[in-house]
């Protein structure tokens, strides 16, 4: 049979922009190509601006996640600067980051990706007209409740930033802001109506801390079992089509996974330095090599960039984001055997690809590396070893999984906090380099900047959606995303559904297409992209 050549473009609800190709035979795919048609150019920007306009600008890149660029910027400066940051600033910084993922979790899963359970493609399977009725766009029951009570906790946000999205409250040496009593009793309220309203009686149909005792896979079929709540909770009900339905068959990836880790410690990172972060974030950071079954330490200076098939002009070496000078290709062409994406392909210098997200930071959490105190959970460690690698479903599950966790953490901060000690100290800047890193929602996420003479010389970001889309690499190695659509089954090319359950397991952002043509021709002229 021959091959048949698919093209999508773009593929919706996915981050910010991508097209993806991929070749079908006798009902499978066998190769497949991502790319990303937008040029983000904010590295291009920010050259020779004060060195606080990251604070400014990098937010901006994500309509989802500005947090975690704002937190990036904002330990970046304070590793190049070398300042104190006060115990309130990095439990407010950490709370930021931590309601703003908590909010996206949900939206990413009602409103991109549990609506394709509602594809006619499964309407053979006993659970669709359930699916139906719960995860329709807009009308379904659990897809209404969920997208309105997850803007909940970013009203948290705005107590502490002043807004959602696009607060600049993260400063180096601190936060803006200083909340008070009632500020915090009004965030334990929020919190709550999210947990009462939703988390508990909707997502889990049971209480936090029955979910918590949960260890392992068996732990998890025991408790599915053992209420009609929680095998009908969304969860549950999730967990069940998504078996029926073989979601569980496909999507697997590259076999290694990477987290930077995140949320600093309030008391082991005040004096914040590159080299002493890894041992100071609750979530700790790592690699792990489902191949060897084996969990590595990490640093940003295993950070690799490659643009042999991107549309830059910056040679075909691997180059660390330090070395890197971001000049863009102009009038390029799409070349399948050459450069095809604006993306760059990123690897670890000795590991090679990696997949970033919620499923990389839940097996890194399963592993017995880092500190004795840092957060530890092997649950879907165990069922990554139990079902037999990675897929779609349990990529999905990760996700989700995590909601609990952070919730715990927000609930940690708001105890934490001591409101007559400072929220700021005012740095001396300076000269120098330094590195943020931290999750947002979708995956590692790390800013670099070198400051020379008081401008910014250098700036780089490297997003999550840069490890999962980016293009092959100087190998002609497949990236994670590309690597994961090779093998899945497409029984009608008309309606390739799978291909969008692989692009949205991994990413969480809308894209938005604006096509701009000539009014007497009607020949497109350009096509702008946007998140």
């Amino acid at each position: 049979m021959a091959v048949q050549k698919l093209e999508i473009s773009p593929v919706g609800r996915v981050e910010g922009d991508l097209d993806v190709r991929v070749d079908i035979e006798d009902g499978q795919v066998v190769n497949a190509w991502t790319k990303a048609e937008l040029f983000r150019g904010f590295e291009v920007i920010l050259k020779g601006k004060d060195p606080q306009a990251g604070l400014i600008v990098t937010p901006r890149i994500c309509g989802i996640c500005g947090a975690s660029h704002l937190t990036c910027a904002s330990w970046a400066l304070d590793t190049a600067w070398g300042t104190e940051v006060p115990r309130n600033a990095i439990l407010a910084r950490n709370l930021g980051q931590l309601v703003e993922t908590i909010q996206s979790h949900p939206r990413h899963f009602y409103a991109l990706y549990a609506i394709d359970l509602t594809n006619k493609k499964y309407k053979n399977s006993p659970f669709y007209e359930e699916a139906c009725k719960r995860f329709s766009a807009f009308t379904g029951t659990s897809y209404e409740l969920a997208i309105t009570t997850s803007a909940k906790p970013v009203e948290l946000y705005a107590l502490f930033g002043g807004q959602w999205p696009h607060s600049s409250y993260m400063v180096p040496g601190g936060v803006m802001c200083a909340p008070t009593l009632t500020d915090i009793t009004r965030g334990w309220g929020i919190m709550e109506y999210f947990r009462t309203n939703w988390l508990e009686p909707v997502w889990l149909g049971c209480s936090l801390e029955r979910y918590e005792e949960i260890q392992t896979y068996e732990d998890f079929l025991e408790w599915l079992d053992e209420s009609p709540n929680h095998a009908n909770s969304d969860l549950g009900f999730y967990w069940r089509m998504g078996l029926d339905i073989g979601l569980d068959k496909y999507g697997g990836g590259p076999g290694r996974y990477l987290t930077w880790g995140y949320l600093p410690h309030e008391d082991k990172y005040q004096r914040p330095t590159v080299e002493g972060r890894n041992a100071a974030v609750i979530m700790k950071g790592g690699v792990y090599d489902s191949f060897t079954d084996m969990h590595h330490m990490v640093d940003h200076t295993f950070a690799r960039e490659n643009t042999s098939h991107a549309w830059y002009e910056e040679g075909t070496a691997d180059v660390h984001p330090f070395d890197r000078t971001t000049q863009p290709k102009h009038l390029n062409t799409n070349d399948y055997d050459g450069k095809y994406s604006w993306s760059t392909a990123v690897s670890h210098k000795d590991l090679g690809r990696m997949e970033v997200g919620s499923l990389a930071r839940q097996l890194v959490a399963g592993g017995k590396h880092g500190e004795s105190w840092q957060h530890y959970d092997g649950l879907i460690l165990d069922m990554f070893k139990k079902m037999g690698g990675a897929s779609i479903h349990l990529r999905e599950f990760a996700r989700m999984h995590e909601s609990v966790k952070l919730y715990r953490e927000v609930e940690r901060c708001l105890r934490e906090f001591k409101l007559n000690d400072p929220w700021y100290i005012k740095p001396t800047e300076k000269d120098g380099r330094g590195w943020g890193g931290t999750e947002a929602s979708r995956g590692a996420l790390c800013h670099w900047v070198e400051v020379e003479k008081g401008k910014i010389k250098n700036y780089q970001v490297i997003a999550p959606t840069t490890w999962n889309v980016g293009p092959r690499d100087g190998n002609h190695t497949r990236g994670p995303i590309e690597e994961a659509l090779v093998g899945i089954p497409i029984e009608d090319s008309t309606n390739p559904v799978e291909v969008g359950h692989v692009a949205r397991s991994f990413d969480s952002c809308l894209v938005c297409t604006v096509h701009a043509h000539d009014a007497k021709t009607g020949k497109e002229l350009a096509r702008f992209r946007t998140n």
